[in-house]
């Protein structure tokens, strides 16, 4: 898919639902799917099953972005998909190969860095990591290169130093911080585009106070957050297992005023008063 998505539907945490809920979330109409090769929180295989099968249903490779993920072996369990042992680009073609078989696809949409090796800074090792990912890139395994749970000095370091740049940052939002505000900015600066994911887990205590806002457009107060994020800048991600969310989570043929968008983006910030 050459087409950037609106909504990206997130495989974490599903386990054995995993197959059926992607497959589900595709029926419905999503056309973007976000998983990882780390077994620990993620089915990665099975995500590869239920695209099979939609693909046998009529749907093209080409109409669903399909991104995955490289994770260091501190955020794998005893599943790692590659040798542990081995140097780091040598774990990150294992671990891409083991992602094409899993997903039963020649090519991916966006490969991310899991995040990076260390809490600030970078390292050599996050360095060796970038430049294998940046290998598949050239080859045409991947059309995007992305990464995740960063911060914004280590995303400045890596937009400076990389020979090929992020198209993605994915990190959790925070409401109290935003919405990851600093590097939405900065992003936008680079023409990077910004996927938020835990809009609604990590930020659970406004929905009430977006009622009046979900009132007046007649949606839920989540898709009233789904839409602001898309109206600030943010491609959000969804995980429900809800039929009807998933639905609704699609549905964002409404607008919210630049008011609400001003009151929704301060809501969380200090001194700035609720709805």
């Amino acid at each position: 898919m050459d087409k950037i998505p609106k909504i990206i539907y997130g495989t974490a945490w599903k386990e054995d639902s995993t197959e059926s809920l992607v497959f589900k979330a595709i029926e419905e109409g999503f056309r973007a799917i976000d998983t990882a090769n780390q077994r620990k929180h993620y089915h990665e295989a099975a995500v590869g099953s239920a695209l099979s099968k939609i693909f046998k249903r009529g749907i093209e490779r080409e109409e669903i972005f399909i991104q995955t993920k490289y994770t260091y072996p501190g955020g794998q369990d005893h599943r790692a998909p590659y040798n542990i042992r081995a140097g780091y680009p040598t774990q990150v073609q294992q671990s891409f190969q083991s992602s094409l078989e899993h997903l039963q696809i020649e090519y991916l949409d966006s490969y991310v860095l899991h995040g990076p090796s260390i809490d600030f800074g970078l390292i050599q090792d996050d360095w060796d990591v970038w430049k294998a990912m940046e290998t598949l890139h050239k080859q045409g395994k991947t059309k995007f290169l992305g990464v995740s749970n960063i911060n914004i000095e280590q995303l400045k370091l890596l937009v400076k130093n990389a020979e090929i740049k992020p198209k993605f940052v994915q990190n959790r939002c925070f409401a109290q911080l935003g919405w990851d505000k600093e590097i939405r900015e900065f992003c936008k600066q680079h023409s990077i585009i910004y996927q938020g994911f835990s809009l609604l887990t990590a930020n659970t205590f406004i929905i009430h106070q977006i009622q009046p806002i979900a009132k007046r457009v007649n949606k839920t107060p989540e898709q009233v957050v789904f839409k602001f994020a898309t109206q600030i800048g943010i491609l959000p991600l969804t995980g429900t297992t809800n039929k009807t969310h998933m639905k609704e989570d699609l549905a964002m043929d409404f607008n919210l005023t630049n008011e609400e968008i001003k009151l929704i983006e301060n809501i969380a910030i200090p001194g700035e008063k609720d709805i």
